[in-house]
């Protein structure tokens, strides 16, 4: 007997405790490892490696650089930057992106007045508004460049046509040195119209009815309603377009290159840094300066930015 009672008693200590009710062992998932994040984050990770910092990188690199006229660099240090700060044409390039900057900026108020009156309750015909503003978006700017050059021309264009009927006196808006920054920022106001709507319509549509409702049964107006409920509350839609539009706006080049030519009189008041960085790399052929253009347009847009989000905390609400 005391025999068996040592061996029970010896399997009985050998014998795992049996798990309480409440506790439940955690099995290891086989898919549950580090190494399938990066399956789905690769590819993006890969891409943004390929296509943006390396891009960046180089750019840098060659801005560093002075090419030969049968191909090869040279390292020139900080040469490429110290001539662009004393190139007279730089000053007048920041000067006229700011401007044409400025100028886009008023798009985004009328696009905010048009996403409010489109999203009037019981309005007709909403989709159809949406569409045809939207159109432009979708549209090649080389057929926006040719038509808008012939509403602008001063000869034929529709413009002037419909100023002489009411007795104005038009001019030739591409050709004149003070006008032809401001007709061009205007096309660029109306062909990104449709995107910053449809935004905005998004952002009103989602504010809740019950704050209107409360603000009706306050006695709020529709302007009090539109400046003290409608804005605070799109304010982070403004934001985000105002940070693309900034952007976009530095930017310009397409529509400068094709509605006015190289050999437009306008020129020097129109030319903005991407078109000076085009005239560098691809008419010039000086890959070095090209680039030191390219990467200060690129400390300008960081800058702007970071200002934009510091300053976001002082007027964006969220909910």
């Amino acid at each position: 007997m005391s025999v068996v009672a040592s061996r029970a008693g010896t399997s009985a200590e050998r014998m795992p405790e049996a798990p309480s009710p409440g506790i439940r062992r955690r099995r290891r998932s086989p898919g549950a490892s580090p190494w399938w994040a990066l399956v789905f984050i690769g590819p993006t990770a890969l891409g943004i490696a390929v296509f943006y910092l390396w891009p960046t990188v180089r750019t840098l690199i060659i801005s560093f650089t002075k090419s030969g006229p049968f191909g090869g660099a040279e390292w020139v240090g900080i040469e490429n930057y110290a001539r662009l700060f004393q190139d007279p044409e730089l000053i007048g390039a920041l000067r006229n992106t700011a401007l044409y900057t400025v100028i886009a900026l008023i798009g985004i108020p009328l696009a905010v007045a048009i996403a409010a009156l489109l999203n009037t309750t019981g309005l007709q015909g909403r989709s159809a508004y949406r569409t045809l503003y939207f159109i432009p978006v979708v549209t090649m700017p080389a057929a926006i460049a040719l038509v808008w050059r012939m509403i602008y021309n001063g000869d034929y264009g529709v413009l002037n046509a419909g100023l002489g009927a009411i007795g104005i006196d038009g001019r030739s808006w591409l050709t004149d040195p003070n006008t032809a920054l401001i007709a061009i920022a205007v096309v660029g106001i109306w062909a990104g119209l449709g995107t910053n709507i449809v935004i905005f319509l998004a952002g009103l549509q989602g504010i809740p009815d019950t704050i209107m409702e409360a603000a009706d049964l306050d006695g709020a107006g529709p302007v009090r309603k539109f400046f003290s409920i409608t804005i605070p509350l799109l304010s982070p839609s403004i934001f985000f377009v105002s940070v693309i539009s900034v952007i976009g706006a530095l930017q310009v080049f397409d529509l400068i290159y094709m509605m006015l030519g190289r050999s437009n009189p306008a020129m020097p008041n129109t030319r903005t840094v991407v078109y000076l960085f085009y005239e560098a790399g691809f008419l010039d052929n000086d890959r070095g300066y090209a680039a030191a253009v390219a990467f200060l347009l690129l400390v300008i847009i960081l800058l702007l930015t970071v200002v934009q989000f510091r300053l976001q905390k002082k007027w964006v609400h969220y909910e």
